[in-house]
């Protein structure tokens, strides 16, 4: 394991690069953490063990505010989260041992997996949005977020909810965004994992995003949560599948 940080214009994003042993050249990964995770969460570790177990290297990145990243988490907004992830894409492309790329990230991470995907369509071979929480730009232009509901025009500078703060410019960003369009670029492969029991982003929005996705796989974990809690064996022999049906 290789541990560095990347610059993305004066910002440093805290970064890990776990690769399969004895293997000169092979794919890479990119994973991103969610809303308010970061890159050592027992489901992150899953799915970078599983990737490697799959002969694929694997770039764990922190984003804006989040883990040990520069930024505050009150300040991050997917704009931000965006340019990180640009970032980072462009390091993992100058990686001299990359045969071919991919991107993969959980609930908020997944929401910028679908982004970023659609923007940088030619450079993955695959994208695997996990638990993607795509209606948070939905959400935001209509008022709900964090549990909580405000008046989407006169947003409310702070927004306090699951004991946090967020400025609002958080909710403004989000609410200029249409994953759809960025759906709609990428026409390669897709994986979506996805917790059958998921109280935080419903199931029924993986099975959209399925629909929407030109040649998109939807794996249902029955009984799991957000987070694979419990589950995080059948997240990790999804992903494994996945790699192995890819070669």
């Amino acid at each position: 394991m290789e541990e560095f940080y990347i610059d993305c214009d004066g910002i440093k994003l805290h970064a890990k690069l776990d690769r399969p042993e004895g293997v000169e050249k092979c794919p890479l990964c990119i994973l991103i953490h969610g809303f308010t995770g970061h890159m050592e969460e027992d489901h992150i570790i899953a799915a970078q063990k599983a990737m490697n177990d799959a002969g694929v290297a694997v770039l764990r990145a922190e984003m804006y505010g989040h883990g040990g990243s520069d930024g505050e988490f009150r300040k991050h907004t997917l704009y931000k989260w965006v340019t990180c992830a640009l970032e980072v894409v462009r390091y993992a492309r100058g990686l001299d041992f990359v045969t071919d790329l991919y991107l993969s990230g959980h609930s908020q991470g997944g929401l910028l997996t679908m982004l970023v995907g659609g923007m940088c369509a030619p450079y993955f071979r695959a994208i695997l949005p996990l638990s993607p929480a795509w209606m948070i730009p939905d959400g935001a232009r209509e008022g709900r977020l964090l549990g909580m509901e405000f008046d989407p025009v006169d947003i409310p500078e702070t927004l306090n909810g699951w004991d946090l703060q967020l400025d609002a410019d958080y909710v403004r960003v989000a609410q200029t965004i249409h994953v759809e369009d960025e759906i709609a670029r990428f026409n390669g492969p897709v994986l979506i994992v996805h917790g059958v029991e998921d109280d935080v982003v419903p199931f029924s929005l993986a099975e959209k995003a399925q629909k929407l996705y030109k040649n998109a796989k939807l794996v249902p974990v029955q009984g799991a949560d957000h987070c694979f809690v419990g589950h995080l064996e059948e997240l990790s022999e999804a992903l494994r599948q996945f790699f192995a049906d890819m070669k």
